[in-house]
C-alpha cells in the first residue's frame, strides 16, 4: 500500500511514499577457483625474473632506447592512459551520487490575475497594511538555497563507487599488461631485425662463394673439362642466391617499420647492434613458483579487480529492488516587492523525506539484476581461464627454451660439417673427382643450414622475451 503526499517549492516536487518491501530474485553464485599447480618443473626456486626491471633485463642499449621511447610516444598506450581518466572520472561521479547535492536558485516573474476569479477577488480584498491593497500586477521575487540527498540505506551508491574504483584499478592494470606486450613486441622485432641482418650477410658470403665456384667452372669449360650444363647450372645458382637478398631487404624494411610504428614515429632506418648475432647469449631467466603469477601478471589483476567489481554490481542491482529514501531541504527568501525581501517574514524553508520504490516496472529491474548476475559469473570464468593462460604460457615457454638450446647446439655441428664440406666439395670438383651436383646441394645445404641456425638463435632470444613477458615482467618502473 501507498500513501502519496505532494510538496512544490522552489520547482521541486515532492512525493512521499510508504512502500512494503517485495521478493528479491535468488542470487546464483559461483566462486572462482585461484589454485595453481606448485611448479613449472621440479624447481621450487622463488626468485623470479619479473620483478627485474627491463632496463636491467635488456643489456643492448639500442633495443633500451627503442622501449623508452614506445613508453612515450605509443599511440595504443597513450590511447589507455586516457581511458584510465575517464575511469578516474566515473569514480568521482558515482562519489558525487551519495553525497549531498546543493543549489542556488533566484528569480523575478510577474503574474496578473483575472479580477472576477475567486484568487482575484481575495487579492482585490486583500490590505498589505493598513491602508495598502495589493499591488496589481503582482511582481513575484525568490533567492533561495536547496539541497538534496539520497540516503544510502542499501549501499547501493556506495557499492557502486566501490565497482567504479575497481574499475578503475582493472584499467591501471590493463595499461600495465599493454606496457608488457609492447616491450615484448618491440624486443620480438628487434632480434628479427638483428636476425635477418646476419641472413643477408649469409646471403652475400654465398654470393662470394658461388660466385667463385662458377668463374672456376667457366674455365673448365674453356678447358674442354666440362660441358655447358654445370656452367648455366652454377650460373642458376648464382641467380638465386642474388635474388634472396632482394626478399631479405624487403622482410628487413618491414621489420624496421613495424618497430617505428610501435615506437610511434615514421618510417626510419632503426639504428641497432652491429655485434654478431650469432654469438649472443641467451639471458638464464628465473621462472620462480607458478602462485607468483598472481601478483606479477598485470592481466591476472586485472581479472580480478573486474571479478570484484562484478560481484558490487550485483549487489547495486539488488538494492534497486528496495525502497530508496531521499531527503530534500530548502530555505530562501520570497516576496512580491524587493524592498520586502530581506524582512523576517519573507523568510520560507521546507524540508521533506520521500521513499521510493519499484511498483510497475520490476521485470526491467529483473533484467538488469539477471544479467548483473550473468556479467559476475562470465567475470569468475574470465578470471579462472587468465590464470590458466597465464600458466600455460609460461610452461610453453620454459620448455621451449629447453628444447631450442638442445637443437641450437644441434644445428651448431651441423653447420660446421656443412662448412666443411663446401671446401672440401669444390676441391673434389676441381681435381675432377666430384660431380657438380654434388657441389650444388653441399652449397644450398650450408646455407639453409645457417639459415636455420641463425632463425633458431632469434627464436631463442624471442623465447627469453617471450616468458619474461609471460612472468609479468616489464611494467614496474
Amino acid at each position: 500500500m501507498f500513501n502519496r503526499k505532494i510538496r512544490n517549492w522552489l520547482g521541486i516536487t515532492l512525493v512521499t511514499l510508504t512502500y512494503t518491501a517485495c521478493s528479491v530474485p535468488t542470487l546464483v553464485q559461483k566462486s572462482e577457483n585461484k589454485t595453481v599447480p606448485a611448479h613449472y618443473t621440479n624447481a621450487q626456486d622463488t626468485t623470479n625474473a619479473a620483478q627485474v626491471p627491463w632496463k636491467s633485463f635488456f643489456a643492448d642499449p639500442f633495443l633500451t632506447a627503442l622501449i623508452d621511447t614506445a613508453l612515450q610516444r605509443n599511440q595504443e598506450l597513450n590511447i589507455t592512459l586516457q581511458e584510465i581518466e575517464i575511469a578516474r572520472n566515473e569514480v568521482r561521479i558515482r562519489k558525487g551520487e551519495y553525497l549531498p547535492s546543493v543549489g542556488l536558485r533566484a528569480g523575478a516573474g510577474v503574474d496578473k490575475v483575472a479580477r472576477f476569479t475567486n484568487i482575484g477577488a481575495l487579492e482585490a480584498t486583500t490590505e498589505i497594511e493598513p491602508g495598502k491593497e495589493m499591488p496589481e500586477p503582482l511582481q513575484d521575487y525568490l533567492v533561495g538555497a536547496y539541497a538534496t540527498w539520497e540516503v544510502d540505506v542499501w549501499h547501493k551508491l556506495r557499492n557502486a563507487r566501490k565497482s567504479a574504483v575497481n574499475r578503475y584499478l582493472a584499467s591501471v592494470e590493463g595499461r600495465n599488461f599493454m606496457v608488457t606486450n609492447l616491450i615484448s613486441e618491440i624486443a620480438e622485432a628487434y632480434y628479427e631485425l638483428l636476425a635477418l641482418d646476419t641472413q643477408l650477410a649469409i646471403v652475400r658470403q654465398n654470393i662470394d662463394i658461388q660466385s667463385n665456384v662458377l668463374k672456376i667452372v667457366r674455365l673448365q669449360k674453356e678447358a674442354a673439362r666440362v660441358t655447358e650444363l654445370p656452367v648455366r647450372r652454377f650460373q642458376a645458382q648464382v641467380l638465386h642466391t642474388q635474388s634472396l637478398q632482394y626478399e631479405i631487404q624487403q622482410k628487413i624494411t618491414e621489420a624496421e617499420n613495424r618497430i617505428n610504428f610501435l615506437v610511434g614515429r615514421f618510417p626510419q632506418p632503426v639504428p641497432r647492434n652491429t655485434q654478431a648475432f650469432e654469438s649472443l647469449v641467451p639471458t638464464v631467466t628465473q621462472t620462480g613458483v607458478p602462485a607468483q603469477l598472481l601478483a606479477n601478471r598485470p592481466d591476472i589483476r586485472q581479472a580480478e579487480l573486474n571479478l570484484a567489481a562484478s560481484k558490487l554490481d550485483v549487489q547495486v542491482a539488488r538494492a534497486r529492488f528496495y525502497p530508496s529514501l531521499g531527503i530534500t531541504a530548502g530555505v530562501g527568501l520570497q516576496a512580491f516587492n524587493p524592498t520586502y525581501l530581506f524582512k523576517p517574514e519573507s523568510i520560507l524553508y521546507s524540508l521533506a523525506g520521500d521513499i521510493t520504490a519499484p511498483l510497475v516496472n520490476r521485470n526491467a529491474i529483473k533484467a538488469v539484476y539477471a544479467s548483473a548476475n550473468a556479467q559476475q559469473i562470465q567475470s569468475v570464468y574470465n578470471y579462472e581461464r587468465t590464470i590458466l593462460n597465464a600458466y600455460i604460457e609460461v610452461a610453453n615457454q620454459v620448455a621451449k627454451i629447453s628444447n631450442l638450446e638442445k637443437s641450437y647446439d644441434l644445428k651448431s655441428r651441423e653447420v660446421e660439417a656443412l662448412t666443411q664440406s663446401i671446401e672440401i666439395s669444390n676441391n673434389l670438383f676441381t681435381s675432377a673427382r666430384a660431380d657438380y651436383m654434388e657441389v650444388l646441394m653441399t652449397q644450398r645445404d650450408a646455407l639453409e643450414s645457417r639459415f636455420d641456425l641463425v632463425e633458431t638463435k632469434m627464436q631463442q632470444m624471442q623465447a627469453v622475451v617471450n616468458i619474461y613477458r609471460a612472468l609479468g615482467g616489464g611494467w614496474r618502473p
